[in-house]
């Protein structure tokens, strides 16, 4: 397994972060591997893989390049470069750190992913960085930022629920849970970040992000000893508007859209979040929570500036009845 020894000043200068780049580079994994990897993917995937494919086909270096880039079991590094984490920056702010790779520098990378030479004519190509950039911009432009509010939404809510059990339950039950039966906290300071035989390293300076992406991917990058970084895949659901199944009884008992909200409440959500979700306006799903409220169902709470909302005992047993 691989596991990086994480020092007290780095998790106290840990953060989640959002970043459009990262999103961007976990969609063309999605679209590389032509697999949805959660039911919320297959329309994304049916209207965006025929246009991909056919850009990649009228340039077959950049074909060549993603497949490289992507690698078997690594990715190169000016592919996933570590978002800055002192803000959320824009796309074109981030692929800057993807153009600033030196051509040389970007062949050596490709040869670490696809653990091998490099194929011609990658290696003797000196505008690496730019096509590399320019299949990122077309993802991005295309795929991503058509839909990027409501991704940006789902991943808020998701870093908002981390957030609040972070402060309930510290970080080793924050970090066992990112990436469930790959991230582990081991103790001693020692954390897994995957089950690959990779050689542990020290995160002992610099700052650990965490960053969550809508597809079921992740990987693990860092710039020095400056910074390192996780990306793991959010709870949300990138395209499912249905979220969990609504038990028909309970559908029955309190309607299907009440019982909707109540459903996703296992983890703390905001009343905007849970607008993102469920696809409902702001004033149906406030009438939904108060309703909830009166009868006992979910409690409210504050993490930082935003008021969560999640079960009570009582609202955990409704949910969770038998049904028979």
């Amino acid at each position: 397994m691989g596991w990086w020894r994480i020092g007290t000043d780095t998790l106290a200068a840990s953060r989640f972060t959002l970043s459009p780049l990262t999103e961007t580079v976990a969609s063309l994994k999605t679209l590389h591997a032509g697999v949805r990897t959660h039911p919320g993917e297959r329309a994304w995937l049916d209207r965006h893989l025929p246009a991909y494919r056919q850009r990649l086909a009228a340039e077959p270096l950049d074909a060549l390049l993603v497949r490289a880039a992507i690698g078997p079991t690594w990715n190169a590094d000016f592919l996933t470069p570590t978002p800055p984490g002192d803000r959320e920056r824009s796309f074109e702010e981030e692929v800057e750190a993807v153009l600033a790779t030196e051509p040389a520098a970007a062949v050596d990378q490709l040869a670490v992913a696809v653990g091998g030479p490099v194929p011609e004519p990658l290696r003797s190509a000196r505008d690496l960085p730019e096509r590399l950039a320019g299949v990122l911009g077309w993802v991005w432009r295309v795929t991503v930022l058509p839909d990027w509010a409501r991704r940006r939404r789902i991943l808020q809510a998701d870093v908002t629920a981390r957030t609040a059990r972070l402060s309930r339950d510290g970080w080793a039950a924050a970090l066992d849970e990112l990436c469930p039966g790959k991230t582990r906290w081991l103790g001693d300071g020692r954390l897994q970040v995957n089950t690959r035989h990779y050689p542990s390293r020290s995160v002992e300076a610099g700052r650990l992000l965490l960053v969550p992406v809508t597809a079921r991917t992740g990987w693990v990058s860092w710039e020095g000893t400056e910074r390192s970084a996780i990306v793991y895949p959010c709870t949300g659901v990138l395209a499912d508007a249905s979220g969990p199944a609504v038990p028909e009884a309970l559908g029955t008992l309190l309607g299907p859209a009440r019982a909707g909200v109540l459903v996703r409440l296992e983890t703390p959500l905001s009343t905007s979040q849970l607008v993102a979700l469920t696809g409902q306006g702001l004033g149906s799903v406030g009438r939904h929570l108060k309703v909830l409220l009166d009868a006992g169902l979910v409690r409210r709470g504050r993490a930082g500036r935003s008021v969560l909302y999640e079960w009570t005992e009582a609202g955990a047993v409704l949910v969770r009845a038998p049904r028979r």
